[in-house]
């Protein structure tokens, strides 16, 4: 799907998502392509309007798991419909606005008949914030091969998604929480989360720095395969820096958080309209800096993608009254 496709289905599903109930679930989809949608400029550039660019409130930057996303379908419309990514290398070097559009730079590194080679950069207002390595293959049957087993947990019927859990929250405990949590029920994510502990994840109390939960889109995507690699490189970097946070719990106030580099690797095929298990652990935090490392399962336990990225995580303790 190319990038000025992914645009006109978003024009054309704007028109017709009201007309019938069971496109509603095909529109939620269509707002997350949305987030990573390009326009064609050139053969190797392409631009992501400012208006499809999500600023989080409380935030200075916007989602850098969406400049991920768009760099990779840039990436994606330059190389043979039998390549699909299977890792991908960023660094972030100037935090990007919604004032302006990116520009996505990609050069065509090499071509071959099993692996392809794509570098991409992004500018906006003629200043780089960000590059990425990425390479791609085409399908290699091997016989053997090995995985590691997938954490034990419910499924993800068996838990809340997090816009509820905060709506529960918002009810019992009133304005003690409004602002600090307010503006993650306004925001338009499009993407389903069922934590499996909650209080850890919302920083109630401290914890191990492991985390563990359920995400999808809301919504079905289709069924190209570069798109949920895609809309997967966007997903990633939702929450990750926040499972180097849960040793200090509610005792530690986030001064200032945002990702230095990010890195996937992608192991097996698999859809984001799907739940997948998202597992993440941090070796290491200190010195400003925090490295936390993932992995993404599908439910029947098969290992879809291996995740990592250093982030400045800069906090204070919390005076105690």
């Amino acid at each position: 799907m190319t990038a000025r496709i992914i645009g006109r289905k978003l024009k054309q599903m704007s028109r017709i998502g009201t007309m019938a109930t069971n496109s509603d679930s095909d529109l939620e989809g269509e707002v997350i392509r949305s987030f990573i949608s390009l326009e064609s400029l050139d053969p190797n550039i392409f631009r992501a309007p400012k208006e499809n660019l999500w600023h989080p409130s409380r935030s200075r930057f916007i989602f850098g798991g969406q400049v991920v996303g768009q760099a990779l379908v840039a990436a994606c419309n330059t190389v043979s419909p039998d390549h699909l990514v299977h890792s991908l290398h960023c660094y972030f070097l100037r935090g990007g606005n919604s004032n302006w559009p990116i520009l996505y730079h990609v050069d065509r590194t090499r071509d071959g008949e099993t692996y392809a080679s794509r570098s991409v950069k992004a500018t906006q207002d003629g200043k780089a914030i960000f590059t990425m390595q990425s390479s791609f293959k085409t399908d290699e049957k091997q016989v053997y091969r090995y995985t590691m087993d997938m954490p034990k947990v419910k499924g993800p019927e068996e838990y809340l998604d997090a816009n509820e859990i905060l709506k529960m929250r918002l009810e019992v405990e009133g304005s003690a929480i409004k602002k600090e949590w307010e503006h993650y029920l306004a925001e338009e994510l499009k993407i389903l989360i069922r934590p499996t502990d909650p209080r850890l994840f919302f920083k109630q109390k401290d914890g191990e720095p492991r985390r563990l939960f359920w995400m999808k889109t809301d919504g079905v995507i289709g069924d190209d395969n570069k798109l949920h690699q895609c809309v997967a490189a966007y997903m990633s970097d939702f929450s990750l820096l926040g499972t180097a946070l849960q040793p200090g719990g509610p005792n530690f106030e986030t001064r200032f958080m945002t990702s230095l580099d990010h890195t996937l690797w992608f192991h097996n095929p698999f859809r984001v309209d799907e739940w997948m298990l998202y597992e993440s652990f941090s070796p290491h935090a200190g010195n400003g800096k925090a490295l936390v490392l993932g992995r993404v399962w599908k439910q029947d336990g098969t290992l879809a993608m291996s995740v990592a990225q250093e982030g400045v995580v800069r906090n204070t303790p919390v005076s105690k009254m």
